[in-house]
């Protein structure tokens, strides 16, 4: 399953916001048992490492066993995003 991050907007930048994406996912995107789930970052602006923790934490909760996975992107805020995010414990 693939979940395209640019439908919850283009400036993905706060932790309630990510929340509030996720809990948008959730109730559309993630209505069936995923094996792996892949990020799409296609078409963002602007990543910051809160919104992306806020929607990771909360994918993981609730799918614990899905491998999730990450399209490449040469945008840098979310290649640093990520790296923020993998570095945090």
């Amino acid at each position: 399953m693939t979940i395209k991050l640019y439908k919850f907007g283009d400036f993905l930048i706060s932790r309630p916001a990510g929340r509030d994406a996720y809990l948008s996912a959730k109730a559309y995107l993630l209505n069936k048992k995923a094996d792996a789930i892949e990020l799409d970052f296609e078409k963002i602006k602007v990543l910051t490492p809160s919104w992306l923790d806020e929607f990771l934490m909360m994918l993981k909760k609730d799918y614990p066993e899905a491998e999730i996975k990450y399209r490449p992107s040469d945008n840098p805020t979310v290649i640093s995003s990520l790296k923020t995010i993998s570095q945090s414990p």
